[in-house]
């Protein structure tokens, strides 16, 4: 694998492969530090970013690497006096040797990857995929479960513009005995393709109005925000989860979201021990080092 495009790149094995670096990196940082020793990585971001645009940058430097970067290449780079993206790939990838980008086209990591020479890493493109954030999230499940086969999901809130829920249901359909549960508002449901994606992987979608409609025993939560800057008029309204919805749910029950979040979860779930979305948010380290440490030296 060369680059990292989309979630249909990945199997088990190779998957696991990367959970079990990262477990390693975690565990043993001391032998890594210089895994990128002399490598140079550009975050190449046309759409704001927080944690993925830092936590990548960390993990470059966790592993003895260096640092390019722009946080708002769609204002502040040449992209303002009309280069086109792949013009701009073409002169940053002779000064890094792999580029990590964000960008508002759904298919520009796919574009970038066509006629780049280093790795592309796709940070999120669109309404399309986010796959290192899917990456993440199963390091996470597999962290707290210790398996991903035979495990329930409710995936919540806006699964139609969600790319990161388009990208874990990628990922998840891997797994043996696998079930799915949408929960989202008539205008945010997950679009047939994905759908179709799971049944053709023998893995049954059930589309739910109420958190009353899912399983009180259901292994992971996986609450989105609403992709507002993704709508053309307005929003209808959110389900949120607060403490009450959580006494819905058993213990083992752990609750997810990518981040950020405006009101879809309630602060007082904060310290709900189910509720693991800050430590997902650090698991996601680990999970991009192993990924970098993968796509640059070959393993």
């Amino acid at each position: 694998m060369k680059h990292l495009i989309t979630c249909e790149q990945f199997e088990i094995d190779r998957l696991e492969s990367l959970f079990a670096l990262a477990d390693d990196m975690k565990a043993n940082p001391e032998l890594y530090h210089s895994a990128l020793s002399s490598r140079i990585v550009a975050t190449l971001f046309y759409e704001p970013s927080t944690r993925t645009r830092l936590s990548f940058e960390a993990a470059v430097q966790k592993l003895g690497g260096g640092i390019i970067s722009t946080e708002n290449a769609k204002e502040m780079s040449s992209a303002i006096k009309g280069e086109n993206l792949l013009d701009t790939i073409r002169v940053v990838e002779g000064y890094c040797d792999a580029i990590v980008l964000r960008h508002f086209d759904d298919n520009a990591a796919q574009d970038a990857a066509s006629i780049s020479h280093i790795p592309i890493i796709n940070a999120g493109g669109g309404a399309g995929e986010h796959p290192t954030q899917a990456l993440l999230d199963a390091y996470t499940i597999y962290s707290y479960k210790q398996t991903i086969h035979h495990r329930s999901f409710a995936l919540i809130g806006d699964l139609r513009y969600g790319r990161t829920i388009h990208s874990l249901v990628k990922l998840i359909s891997l797994y043996d005995g696998v079930k799915v549960y949408g929960l989202s508002q008539e205008d945010r449901k997950l679009p047939e393709v994905y759908i179709d994606y799971l049944q053709a992987r023998g893995i049954a979608y059930q589309a739910c109005e109420r958190f009353e409609d899912l399983p009180t025993d259901i292994d992971v939560l996986y609450q989105t925000r609403t992709q507002t800057e993704r709508f053309a008029n307005g929003t209808s309204g959110e389900f949120v989860i607060d403490k009450k919805v959580m006494e819905q749910f058993g213990q083992e029950t752990i609750l997810l979201h990518p981040l950020p979040r405006n009101n879809e979860i309630a602060l007082d779930v904060d310290g709900d021990p189910r509720a693991v979305y800050f430590q997902q948010s650090h698991l996601g380290l680990y999970a991009r080092m192993a990924l970098l440490d993968t796509l640059l030296n070959g393993k």
